[in-house]
C-alpha cells in the first residue's frame, strides 16, 4: 500500500508491535495515541498524538489515510470488575463515522477472545471466570464488534486468545471456522503481524477470526 497505515493505540502492547512490524517491512505509518509525542523517533512512522473519543483528532489523523489497524486497550484495574466500560463502543462510533468521511474502507479490528460470536466458543468454567473479571470489558466489545460489523468497511475483527510477551514466532494459527474457535496462548508480536498481513493481503475481509498458537 502507498498511502499510510494508521494505527490506533499506537504506544503500547500489540499496536506498538504493529507499528514496529509495518515500518520493518517499509509502509508509512501514522502512530496515534494519546502519547504519541513520547514515541522514539523511527523511519516510515509518524506519531501523531491525539484522543480517539474526539471526531476533530481521528478525523485529522484519517486524512489521505489508506487503512486502520485499531489496537486501543484499557489500564487493567480493580474497578474494572464493576465499572461500565464504554471506551471501544465510543472510539469505535468515532471512527467508523470518521472513516466513512474520509473515504477509507479498510479495517482491522483486535478486540479479544471472548468477545461477540466467540462467547459461545468458551466452556462453562471458562465463562464464568471470563465474566467474573473482564465481564463488563467484553461487553463493551461485544457492541464494538456489532458495530463494525453493521457497517460498510471492508473489516477484520481479530480475536487474540490470551496474549503473552514472546517474540514472533510466525506460528500463529488463524481459526476462521467457529468450530474450530479455542483458548489457548498466542504472542502479541504474532497477533501485530497477522494484521499487518491482513491490511497488505486483504485478509479475511468481512470475516471475524480467532488467533491462537
Amino acid at each position: 500500500m502507498t498511502a499510510p497505515l494508521l494505527v490506533m493505540g499506537a504506544t503500547s502492547g500489540i499496536g506498538a508491535l504493529a507499528v514496529e512490524e509495518a515500518a520493518s517491512r517499509g509502509l508509512e505509518v501514522r502512530a496515534f495515541a494519546r502519547g504519541a509525542g513520547d514515541m522514539t523517533p523511527q523511519d516510515h512512522v509518524t506519531p501523531m498524538g491525539g484522543d480517539a473519543r474526539s471526531e476533530a483528532d481521528v478525523a485529522t489523523a484519517l486524512t489521505g489515510a489508506g487503512a486502520v489497524i485499531y489496537c486501543l486497550g484499557i489500564r487493567e484495574r480493580p474497578a474494572m470488575m464493576w465499572e461500565e466500560e464504554t471506551l471501544f463502543s465510543d472510539t469505535t462510533r468515532v471512527l467508523l463515522s470518521a472513516m466513512q468521511q474520509a473515504g477509507v474502507t479498510r479495517l482491522v479490528a483486535v478486540t479479544g477472545f471472548g468477545a461477540g460470536r466467540s462467547r459461545s466458543a468458551m466452556s462453562r468454567l471458562e465463562r464464568f471466570g471470563h465474566n467474573a473479571v473482564l465481564g463488563r470489558v467484553y461487553a463493551d466489545k461485544t457492541r464494538q464488534e456489532e458495530m463494525i460489523m453493521a457497517s460498510d468497511l471492508d473489516w477484520t475483527i481479530a480475536r487474540p486468545v490470551i496474549l503473552r510477551n514472546s517474540p514472533k514466532s510466525g506460528r500463529i494459527r488463524v481459526l476462521r471456522d467457529p468450530s474450530e474457535w479455542r483458548n489457548g496462548l498466542v504472542g502479541r508480536a504474532d497477533v501485530a503481524a497477522y494484521c499487518v498481513d491482513a491490511v497488505e493481503q486483504g485478509l479475511d475481509l468481512r470475516a471475524d477470526v480467532v488467533l491462537a498458537r
